[in-house]
Protein backbone atom coordinates (compact mmCIF):
# COMPACT_ATOMS: atom_id res chain seq x y z
CA UNK A 1 0.00 0.00 0.00
CA UNK A 2 1.27 3.11 -1.17
CA UNK A 3 0.37 6.84 -0.90
CA UNK A 4 1.97 10.06 -2.64
CA UNK A 5 3.74 13.07 -1.14
CA UNK A 6 4.54 16.32 -2.87
CA UNK A 7 7.49 18.31 -1.38
CA UNK A 8 7.95 21.56 -2.06
CA UNK A 9 10.61 24.04 -0.75
CA UNK A 10 9.99 26.96 1.37
CA UNK A 11 13.17 28.86 3.11
CA UNK A 12 15.20 26.71 5.04
CA UNK A 13 12.79 23.97 5.06
CA UNK A 14 11.34 21.18 2.76
CA UNK A 15 7.77 20.51 3.10
CA UNK A 16 5.95 17.36 2.30
CA UNK A 17 2.17 16.83 1.95
CA UNK A 18 -0.16 13.92 0.93
CA UNK A 19 -2.86 15.11 -1.16
CA UNK A 20 -4.92 12.02 0.15
CA UNK A 21 -4.08 12.85 3.79
CA UNK A 22 -4.60 16.54 4.08
CA UNK A 23 -4.41 16.20 7.65
CA UNK A 24 -0.41 15.35 7.28
CA UNK A 25 1.99 18.04 6.59
CA UNK A 26 5.88 17.80 8.00
CA UNK A 27 8.91 19.03 7.13
CA UNK A 28 12.77 18.97 6.75
CA UNK A 29 15.90 20.12 6.24
CA UNK A 30 16.74 18.02 3.25
CA UNK A 31 14.77 16.78 0.70
CA UNK A 32 15.36 13.16 1.81
CA UNK A 33 14.89 14.55 5.96
CA UNK A 34 11.45 15.47 4.57
CA UNK A 35 10.83 12.32 2.88
CA UNK A 36 11.96 10.37 5.86
CA UNK A 37 9.60 12.74 8.24
CA UNK A 38 6.83 12.03 6.06
CA UNK A 39 6.88 8.23 6.02
CA UNK A 40 7.30 8.69 10.20
CA UNK A 41 4.39 10.78 9.98
CA UNK A 42 1.86 8.71 7.65
CA UNK A 43 2.43 5.50 9.43
CA UNK A 44 1.48 7.57 12.48
CA UNK A 45 -1.76 9.23 11.23
CA UNK A 46 -2.87 5.74 9.90
CA UNK A 47 -2.02 3.73 12.87
CA UNK A 48 -3.99 6.36 15.02
CA UNK A 49 -6.75 6.96 12.94
CA UNK A 50 -7.07 2.90 12.65
CA UNK A 51 -7.57 2.93 16.00
CA UNK A 52 -9.67 5.38 16.80
CA UNK A 53 -11.91 3.86 14.01
CA UNK A 54 -11.72 6.67 11.63
CA UNK A 55 -12.42 6.52 7.76
CA UNK A 56 -8.80 5.80 5.94
CA UNK A 57 -8.89 7.55 2.38
CA UNK A 58 -8.07 5.59 -0.07
CA UNK A 59 -4.64 6.23 -2.20
CA UNK A 60 -5.55 7.83 -5.37
CA UNK A 61 -3.13 10.46 -6.33
CA UNK A 62 -0.16 9.40 -8.08
CA UNK A 63 2.01 12.56 -8.12
CA UNK A 64 4.98 13.02 -6.21
CA UNK A 65 6.57 10.62 -3.94
CA UNK A 66 5.77 7.32 -3.38
CA UNK A 67 5.41 6.27 0.53
CA UNK A 68 5.14 2.73 1.66
CA UNK A 69 2.72 2.09 4.61
CA UNK A 70 4.67 -0.19 7.35
CA UNK A 71 3.27 -4.16 6.72
CA UNK A 72 1.52 -3.93 9.96
CA UNK A 73 -0.32 -1.32 9.30
CA UNK A 74 -1.36 -1.90 5.89
CA UNK A 75 -2.52 -5.65 6.74
CA UNK A 76 -4.74 -3.61 9.13
CA UNK A 77 -6.21 -2.03 6.64
CA UNK A 78 -6.31 -4.87 4.00
CA UNK A 79 -8.55 -7.08 6.70
CA UNK A 80 -11.19 -4.38 7.02
CA UNK A 81 -11.46 -3.80 3.48
CA UNK A 82 -12.17 -7.53 3.32
CA UNK A 83 -14.75 -7.42 5.67
CA UNK A 84 -16.80 -4.79 4.43
CA UNK A 85 -20.21 -5.28 6.01
CA UNK A 86 -19.62 -7.58 7.82
CA UNK A 87 -19.16 -7.59 11.69
CA UNK A 88 -15.91 -8.58 13.42
CA UNK A 89 -17.59 -11.00 15.37
CA UNK A 90 -18.71 -12.86 12.00
CA UNK A 91 -15.19 -13.13 10.77
CA UNK A 92 -13.90 -14.25 14.23
CA UNK A 93 -16.40 -17.03 14.30
CA UNK A 94 -15.65 -18.20 10.66
CA UNK A 95 -12.21 -18.21 11.88
CA UNK A 96 -12.71 -19.73 14.63
CA UNK A 97 -11.18 -17.24 17.34
CA UNK A 98 -12.42 -15.25 19.73
CA UNK A 99 -13.83 -11.79 19.26
CA UNK A 100 -11.22 -10.58 20.95
CA UNK A 101 -8.71 -11.99 19.19
CA UNK A 102 -9.95 -10.93 15.30
CA UNK A 103 -10.15 -7.35 17.08
CA UNK A 104 -6.15 -7.60 17.96
CA UNK A 105 -5.80 -8.35 14.18
CA UNK A 106 -7.50 -5.42 12.59
CA UNK A 107 -5.63 -2.96 15.35
CA UNK A 108 -1.84 -1.93 13.90
CA UNK A 109 -0.28 -1.59 17.65
CA UNK A 110 -1.74 -4.77 18.65
CA UNK A 111 -1.87 -7.54 15.56
CA UNK A 112 1.14 -9.65 15.45
CA UNK A 113 -0.55 -13.00 13.34
CA UNK A 114 1.03 -15.79 12.44
CA UNK A 115 1.38 -17.15 8.85
CA UNK A 116 -1.21 -19.69 9.94
CA UNK A 117 -3.68 -17.02 10.98
CA UNK A 118 -3.12 -15.39 7.68
CA UNK A 119 -3.97 -18.17 5.43
CA UNK A 120 -6.86 -19.27 7.59
CA UNK A 121 -7.87 -15.82 6.71
CA UNK A 122 -7.26 -15.72 3.43
CA UNK A 123 -9.13 -18.97 3.24
CA UNK A 124 -12.30 -17.31 5.09
CA UNK A 125 -12.29 -14.70 1.88
CA UNK A 126 -11.81 -17.09 -0.72
CA UNK A 127 -7.90 -15.32 -1.52
CA UNK A 128 -4.53 -16.89 -1.79
CA UNK A 129 -1.92 -15.49 0.74
CA UNK A 130 0.60 -14.24 -1.51
CA UNK A 131 4.02 -12.62 0.16
CA UNK A 132 6.48 -11.22 -1.97
CA UNK A 133 9.65 -9.76 -0.86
Amino acid sequence: MTYYCTIKKEGDEYIAQFPDMTNIVTCGFSHEEALAMAKEALDGCLEADIAQGNAIPPSVCKDGYPVTVAPHIALSLRLRELRGEQSQTDIARKLGLSYQSYQRLENPRKANPTVKTLERIAGVYGRELSISM
